[in-house]
């Protein structure tokens, strides 16, 4: 009896301490990420002014603006995705969609966001992270779709030819992560912040495609 009572204790003081290290990342990711947006919009708005006080839009300010539009797309997304989220926390469709529009205007991936309602921030972040792991299964791009039916997500990939890293996926099934590089820290994190969130999260990849999907515990 006294042993188990010990492996229960550390077995809480183990989720505890996972907790407070998830909220300290959290914490991180939405400084970081509010700090690097306003500048960038500076950025933008000061391309704007230029481009209306009747300039010619030269190459070089268009790279500007393109580049400022991929990285605003960008950092809101890891906003969300890297971010403090709760169940109380809405983010609206159309939030969601125009985010998702940017994001693939600025790079070689296509995402739609399919899901007509306002969800929770929460679980919107556990999609965005899924989409992060599933971006690496592309390695020349591709499309993604994210929906929402009866409280099952999937957040589905597809394009010609898909690849698998098992030493990644498998961390998702809760296998040991060995050496995690920085763009690979998405794995770590879509266990962690399911388990605050009570998902479960299961995937599949073909030679095609490849799926992560999220369900209520």
């Amino acid at each position: 009896m006294t042993a188990a009572l010990s492996s229960s204790s550390l077995s809480a003081e183990s989720l505890s301490a996972e907790q407070d290290t998830a909220d300290l990342v959290a914490l991180v990711g939405s400084r970081l990420c509010h700090d690097l947006i306003s500048p960038l919009g500076a950025i933008g708005n000061g391309v704007e002014l230029m481009e209306m006080s009747g300039g010619t839009m030269s190459p070089e300010l268009r790279l500007i603006a393109e580049s400022v539009t991929a990285a605003s797309a960008r950092v809101k997304f890891f906003r969300i995705a890297f971010g403090q989220a709760s169940p109380q926390q809405q983010v609206s469709a159309s939030e969601l969609r125009a985010l998702c529009g940017d994001l693939s205007q600025s790079g070689r991936l296509s995402v739609e966001w399919q899901i007509d309602a306002a969800k929770p921030r929460s679980m919107v972040k556990l999609a965005l992270l899924a989409v992060l792991c599933l971006e690496t299964a592309l390695p020349r791009g591709g499309h993604l779709t994210i929906t929402e039916d009866q409280g099952v997500w999937r957040i589905c990939a597809t394009d010609v030819r898909t690849t698998c890293d098992h030493t990644l996926w498998d961390i998702l099934d809760g296998a040991s992560a060995g050496e995690i590089k920085p763009a690979q820290v998405q794995f770590l994190l879509l266990p962690s912040a399911a388990r605050t969130f009570a998902q479960a999260v299961s995937w599949s990849i073909d030679e095609t495609q490849a799926e992560i999907c999220l369900s209520a515990v």
